[in-house]
This record gives structure tokens, C-alpha cells and sequence, in this order.
């Protein structure tokens, strides 16, 4: 009972923060960053709960569940991509006043035609990585309430799509940083049972089967696969959508540069702290399914109240990650598909009410994609792999496509053929040859550039 009430509580303050951000919409600014307003304190709590997703929770935990130590490695290179982003590229991303990453590539080549491409496969890639929170929270339901997973998908969409329906990026700025909250003393609270339970570290070792404190490589975990995870999701952390999101929302670059460099700093112990979290369910409860580990263990482990806000805690993980990724989504299908391809400048009002409508399609969409696959690592590796072939190498070089004499027509290249490779090698089960899409992208970056420069020039 108390649970319930816990959670409900929770629910129904999230849509309050709606309906309150709802008032402050003034015009697109507004809506989409929050009028370029957000402190340090709010960019990097917000991009450390958009992080911190169901892949970050449950999926992260599965991994240590069923791999060990090394299932850390899945969030410490999102760490790495920040470190790289917050002393490379983050204030020139924020330098850009645009709304979304599809903009930057169109200034960098000045192509809409670009634009329009990359916000496809982007937008295609995103889905995905929602359905795959949206599975997430419906498991963590199904471990609460004894409810069907699909109507626990349904409750948990209809909350996050109401909410952010409403009061766009300025309810997520606050709903982040209070879910990051939450987050971060669930997640302490259940490492320190569970460690407690287990009986320390040195238990661990004796009873887990061998190679699961092994690091940095484990015998279920080989180079090959560190490598894998640092080109396809270490990347989307350099030039991820909703990683920019945040920086568009930062008052200056240099708010930008610290937010993310002291999000990446949380990251690395928070990476460990839920892999141990798995280990210990390993041990606990040692029949459960991988990704069910964590609000399993919550449920055996803790005590009731204490048990609510944990589970209040992996919610807030969810709907924090799955908030941004349709308001990102939404913005690069309204303002850099729909909008261009009508050939006029809509209003802020139009706007927003089709960015409303859109965000209503599209969580409808990834609740469809959910209920069919119900797998969260599985899902988010798709479409990081998908975008990071295809989007990667034109965004990088972008920054520098003056410099190298860079064509839009190059541009267009590397996505389509980067992003087309990497979907067909993942679908036919080719991951031995998923590094071969980032020579292809620049391949084809640098060959479409020289023919896009040779037939203007003759032109």
C-alpha cells in the first residue's frame, strides 16, 4: 500500500510540473531550450538524467547480472564521449544558435538537404532508444503492481507524454534535475544493502562464477567488445541529439563545457556502483531474468518505504531518459523535416502546437515498437549503432568542413551510406564487421566531397 501511494505521489508530481511549465511557454524558444537559460547546476543534472536511463538502470544492472564488473563499461565510455565533448567540442556546439544537431550540420555544409537526412535517421534511431525505455519502466511496474507488462508500458507513455506535451523543455529542466535526485539516492541505497547482503566483496568472488570481477576484459567480454562499445556508444555521447539538447539549453559555453565535464566526472563511480548492484542480485536472487534484476532485488531486499522511493528512484531513471529523447525527436521531425518540406517559415504558435502533436505520434510509436521487442540493451545498441555509422564522422569533421574543403554532397554520402551499413551488418548478425561503417563514412565523406566540388566547379 505504501508503495503504491509512493509511486503514485511521484506520477502525479511529474504531470504537476506540466502543468505548471505549461504557463511558461511563451514562444518555440521557450519550448524547445528552456530560452537558453539553464545554470550549471540544471544542464548537468538534467544531461546526467537523461543518461542515467533504463539503459543506465536496469540494463546496465543486467549486464553486471550476467557479465560482472565489465557491464560498467557500458556507461564509462558514455563518461569517456563526455570528457571528449566538455574539452573539445562543447562550447562550439553551444556557440551554434540553433534548436537541434540537424541544424548544425546544415550550417556546417550549408545543405538543407542534409538537414532533412540526418533528422530522418536520427529521429528512426531515437524511437527505438524510447520503446527501450519504455520497456524498461514497465518492468519496473510489473516488480510493484501486479499488472500485465503491457499496461504498465501504456501507464508509464501516457505520464511521460503528457507531461512533456506540455510544458517542453522548461518541465524537463526541473523534472531532471529533481529525478536526478531521486536517482542518485536510490541507486546508494540499494549498492549498500545489496553489498551488505552479499557479504562484502571477497563473498562475491567466491560465490559468482569465474571472470566476474575481472576488469577490463572478462572471459564473456573481449576487447573486440570494448571496442564495439566505445565506437557505437561512446560516439553518441560526442554528438548525440539529446546530449545537445542539454548544451542548447546552457546560458553560455562555458556553462555548456562544465555541465558536461561534471556529468562524466558522476558517471564513472555511478558506472561500478550499478555493476556491483548486479553482481549482488546474481548472487541473491539468482533465477530472475538479467534485466528484471534490479527492481527485483529492490522488492526482496529492502524494506517497505524504503523499497517505494528505490523503485520511485529507477521511474524517475526512466521517464528521464525517454522525456528528452521525444522532445529531441520532436524537434528534428517539426522544425527540420516537416517545416522545410512545406517551404515556408511556420509561427511560433503553429509550431508548437505541431511539435505537441508530434511528441503524441511518436511516443505512440515507440510504445507500439516496445510492446513488440521487449528488450532494453538489445533495442538501445540498434539504434546506437545506426546512428553512429551514419552520424559520427559527417558531425566531427563538420566542425572542420572549411578547412578540408568539405561538400554537402560528401555529407549526404556518409550518412546514408554509413548509417545503411551499419543497420544491414546489425540485422544480418555481422558484428564482426560493424567497425568497417566509420572508413566507409569517411570514405565517403571525403571521396563525395571531391566529386560535389569537381561538378560545381564545372557547373
Amino acid at each position: 500500500m505504501i508503495e503504491s501511494v509512493v509511486i503514485g505521489a511521484y506520477l502525479v508530481g511529474m504531470l504537476a510540473i506540466g502543468l505548471v511549465s505549461f504557463g511558461k511557454i511563451r514562444n518555440i524558444a521557450s519550448f524547445y531550450v528552456g530560452d537558453r537559460s539553464g545554470t550549471t547546476s540544471l544542464v548537468s543534472g538534467s544531461l546526467l538524467a537523461t543518461i542515467v536511463g533504463g539503459s543506465s538502470t536496469l540494463g546496465l544492472v543486467g549486464l553486471g547480472y550476467s557479465r560482472g564488473l565489465v557491464g560498467a563499461w557500458w556507461m564509462l565510455v558514455g563518461a569517456g564521449g563526455l570528457l571528449v565533448l566538455s574539452f573539445w567540442l562543447s562550447g562550439k556546439v553551444r556557440s551554434y544558435e540553433v534548436y537541434t544537431l540537424p541544424e548544425i550540420l546544415k550550417a556546417q555544409y550549408g545543405s538543407e538537404a542534409v538537414k532533412v537526412i540526418a533528422s530522418l535517421l536520427i529521429s528512426l534511431a531515437w524511437i527505438g532508444i524510447i520503446a527501450a525505455q519504455i520497456i524498461a519502466g514497465g518492468k519496473i511496474l510489473t516488480t510493484l503492481w501486479a499488472v500485465d507488462l503491457e499496461i504498465s508500458m501504456m501507464l508509464i507513455s501516457a505520464v511521460c507524454i503528457l507531461y512533456t506535451t506540455l510544458g517542453g523543455q522548461y518541465s524537463i529542466l526541473k523534472t531532471d534535475f529533481i529525478q536526478l535526485i531521486i536517482i542518485l539516492a536510490g541507486v546508494f541505497i540499494c549498492l549498500v544493502f545489496s553489498l551488505v547482503n552479499a557479504g562484502g566483496i571477497a563473498s562475491m568472488a567466491a560465490n559468482l562464477p569465474p571472470g566476474h570481477l575481472s576488469f577490463p576484459t572478462s572471459p564473456t567480454f573481449s576487447v573486440h567488445d570494448l571496442v564495439l562499445f566505445c565506437l557505437f556508444v561512446g560516439t553518441t555521447f560526442i554528438v548525440g541529439p539529446d546530449i545537445y539538447s542539454r548544451l542548447f539549453c546552457a546560458r553560455s559555453q562555458g556553462v555548456a563545457r562544465r555541465a558536461s565535464l561534471v556529468a562524466a566526472l558522476i558517471m564513472i563511480p555511478l558506472a561500478f556502483s550499478l555493476a556491483l548492484i548486479g553482481m549482488s542480485a546474481r548472487i541473491m536472487l539468482p533465477e530472475v531474468p538479467p534485466e528484471s534484476a534490479f527492481p527485483s532485488l529492490v522488492m526482496f531486499l529492502l524494506p517497505t518505504g524504503l523499497n517505494a522511493l528505490v523503485i520511485a528512484a529507477l521511474l524517475a531513471a526512466v521517464m528521464s531518459s525517454a522525456d528528452t529523447c521525444l522532445l529531441t525527436t520532436s524537434m528534428m521531425i517539426t522544425a527540420d523535416v516537416i517545416q522545410p518540406l512545406l517551404g515556408k517559415e511556420l509561427s511560433d504558435t503553429k509550431l508548437i502546437f505541431l511539435s505537441r502533436v508530434v511528441i503524441l505520434i511518436i511516443g505512440i510509436l515507440s510504445l507500439a515498437i516496445a510492446m513488440d521487442a521487449r528488450g532494453i540493451i538489445s533495442s538501445l545498441l540498434l539504434a546506437y549503432t545506426v546512428y553512429s555509422g551514419g552520424l559520427f564522422i559527417p558531425v566531427v569533421f563538420g566542425f572542420y568542413a572549411h578547412t578540408m574543403r568539405l561538400h554537402h554532397f560528401g555529407a549526404l554520402l556518409a550518412v546514408i551510406s554509413g548509417g545503411g551499413l551499419a543497420l544491414f551488418l546489425t540485422l544480418s548478425s555481422r558484428d564482426d564487421l560493424l567497425l568497417l561503417c566509420f572508413p566507409v563514412s569517411v570514405a565517403s565523406l571525403i571521396a563525395g566531397s571531391f566529386f560535389g566540388r569537381y561538378f560545381s566547379s564545372r557547373r
